[in-house]
């Protein structure tokens, strides 16, 4: 078997056996095959395309070219969570606790932000103390005993996809549906759960611009998942306003308790309602999602899922006496508060440049070597749809730098657009794919 006729049968737009697509990951994760032929072949397939048994035995050689997380000492249906990626997602922290408080065991792999979005363990490092660097064995402990645990995504976890995705964002190969997938499905199914719910955000802050988009990638993921054996759906989700109000590590982590407290805005409670609703439901915990949304919001209102994340973050060595007084959190220097510059109503959000603005004052990472500032960020004021008279304060800005601050200021100002039509309220959860 030679890569130049795998190449040459994907130019011609024909289909590859499974044995062919494992050759060609393992000889490039080995090795063997250098990154120009691999560069043409994924050229071939952003012409050409791939079809589901394609993507599928792509996703499992991926998957397969490294750790396989054995999740067998955990009792229980396994349940995880992945995001595509957004602007002020922190439902993580809160539907985690939420779902483990119900009995149903969440062994997570999480990342950390890079670029506009954010990442699960920066927020959770905001704890003092806390660490997603424990071993399997506690790992395996912690949710046995406490049905929740979190740990850093490792080396060893799916690194054809690693390698893969970095010859593709040098060689303008990202943006391919079947690769987008399999690059996303290769790593939760690496990871080990038996229910896979994955939040696919559509909108100016998602990787997907449009819902048409993100609903062909969440529907190309099911049936990876479900190809796999795994119970998988697809919730797709507004990203065109950031989720919640807070965006920035701890101000994310205090909305999470807030949200915990029962008192979450209206777009993030649904969200973490319906992502957790079908965690249970893949889980057997549950038999419908109305059952579900019930059981979920007991555990709001009895405080269980609240003390759940206080025991989850003491087990990772983290001071749990933050969750109960979020005050502790150390706050950035400075505030500073944007004001509407007109009479109107917000119409629209550019929120990948919202989460651009974060990042200017520090609170993310331009490379994974970046240190980031965990107190800086934005507390919006005014989302889409509201009446803002000229002066109104739309957000505050919280920064420790005052030369990153004038530049976010600015930065701020033009991702809001400020119009004369009011707008109807658009609802966060805008579709879900379940199993076929």
């Amino acid at each position: 078997m030679r890569m130049y006729d795998l190449i040459m049968k994907k130019k011609h737009g024909e289909t590859l056996t499974d044995e062919e697509i494992r050759f060609l990951v393992n000889g490039y994760t080995k090795g063997g095959i250098p990154d120009y032929q691999m560069s043409a072949f994924l050229m071939a397939v952003c012409f050409q395309g791939m079809n589901e048994a394609e993507t599928l035995a792509l996703t499992m050689a991926m998957a397969e070219s490294g750790e396989i997380l054995d999740l067998s000492a955990i009792h229980g249906m396994k349940a995880d969570k992945h995001s595509t990626g957004g602007v002020g997602d922190k439902t993580s922290l809160i539907l985690g606790p939420m779902v483990a408080a119900l009995g149903v065991p969440v062994a997570k792999m999480s990342g950390r932000g890079l670029g506009h979005t954010g990442g699960t363990i920066d927020k959770l490092e905001s704890f003092p103390g806390f660490s997603v660097s424990i071993s399997n064995e506690r790992f395996f402990e912690n949710v046995n005993r406490m049905k929740l645990a979190i740990i850093g995504q490792t080396a060893d976890l799916a690194p054809a996809d690693k390698m893969l995705y970095a010859l593709r964002d040098v060689t303008a190969t990202v943006d391919q549906l079947s690769l987008i997938a399999s690059s996303i499905m290769s790593k939760k199914l690496a990871a080990g759960s038996d229910v896979i719910v994955l939040d696919v955000k559509a909108g100016s802050g998602a990787f997907m611009k449009t819902y048409e988009d993100a609903r062909k990638l969440a529907e190309t993921m099911v049936k990876i998942g479900n190809g796999a054996g795994r119970k998988t759906y697809a919730v797709i989700s507004d990203m065109n306003q950031p989720l919640g109000y807070a965006v920035g590590n701890i101000l994310e982590v205090k909305e999470a308790i807030e949200a915990l407290n029962g008192r979450a805005p209206e777009d993030l409670s649904d969200a973490c309602m319906t992502l957790a609703s079908y965690m249970l439901l893949g889980a057997g915990r549950v038999t419908d999602i109305t059952e579900a949304k019930e059981l979920l919001a007991e555990t709001i209102r009895s405080g269980a899922a609240l003390t759940k994340l206080a025991e989850f973050v003491e087990a990772q060595g983290g001071d749990k006496r933050y969750v109960y007084e979020p005050d502790r959190f150390p706050r950035a220097n400075r505030t500073y508060e944007v004001k509407a510059q007109a009479d109107g109503y917000i119409s629209a959000m550019n929120t990948e440049e919202i989460g651009l603005t974060s990042l200017l004052l520090g609170g993310g990472r331009e490379t994974k070597e970046s240190e980031i500032d965990l107190t800086v960020g934005i507390v919006f004021e005014k989302k889409i749809g509201a009446k803002v008279s000229s002066g109104d304060t739309i957000a505050v800005l919280h920064a420790n730098d005052e030369t990153k601050l004038s530049a976010a200021v600015t930065k701020l100002q033009n991702a809001v657009t400020i119009g004369q039509t009011p707008l109807s309220p658009v609802p966060h959860i805008l579709g879900v794919v379940e199993q076929s």
